[in-house]
């Protein structure tokens, strides 16, 4: 199976709708040709990449709801960038303070003509602006989550923690958990959690 079949399967094994576009796969072989050197991702198999990388990235789909979403942590793009080409309608920012990992997203960003797609480099706690949505895949503990991404979350805003197995809150905190979504990712033999936050102190018992 090639690896453009490979993502229309995985696409289509979703439990939502969601077409198939080259740039998908061109963001995957792009993300492959520069991990070769830059060292983005641990995942250097294309075909794993589909699974790991694309589909559990576009798993959210059906949580998103903002118009202006900010991906923090970015890395490789993920879930920025898939994310941005299935909502060309919504504009994504994406955050990192790594040098070498907003130069690919900035190269990405051109080669995929992504027009509503905005890269920043800057330490997440210096980014003061806020939106509709916080994405944060595999960033840190979720009670780090609450208190270190809160500045960026609206008012009428949430965060969207995308976690390997489900987490709660400890302590106070200036976010507290809207609700958690177990997630379905095509050819991933592994459990995904959606933790979604919202504003409102949460207090000790």
């Amino acid at each position: 199976m090639t690896l453009e079949q490979l993502i229309r399967s995985g696409l289509q094994a979703l439990a939502f709708e969601c077409s198939y576009r080259d740039e998908y796969l061109d963001y995957l072989l792009c993300l492959e040709r520069w991990n070769r050197t830059y060292n983005l991702t641990a995942i250097r198999d294309p075909a794993q990449m589909v699974s790991q990388h694309l589909l559990d990235s576009l798993s959210i789909v059906p949580l998103i709801d903002g118009q202006r979403i900010i991906d923090v942590g970015s890395g490789a793009g993920l879930p920025g960038i898939p994310l941005a080409l299935h909502f060309p309608e919504r504009q994504f920012t994406l955050l990192d303070s790594n040098g070498k990992k907003t130069r690919f997203l900035t190269q990405a960003r051109i080669s995929l003509g992504l027009q509503n797609l905005t890269v920043i480099q800057s330490r997440l706690e210096d980014w003061r602006q806020q939106y509709d949505q916080v994405l944060c895949r595999a960033l840190a503990p979720l009670d780090e989550l609450a208190d270190q991404c809160a500045h960026l979350v609206a008012r009428s805003g949430n965060l969207i923690a995308m976690k390997s197995h489900s987490e709660v809150l400890s302590g106070s905190h200036r976010l507290r958990i809207r609700d958690a979504t177990p997630l379905r990712v095509p050819m991933l033999d592994a459990q995904r959690w959606a933790i979604r936050l919202e504003p409102g102190e949460v207090t000790a018992a």
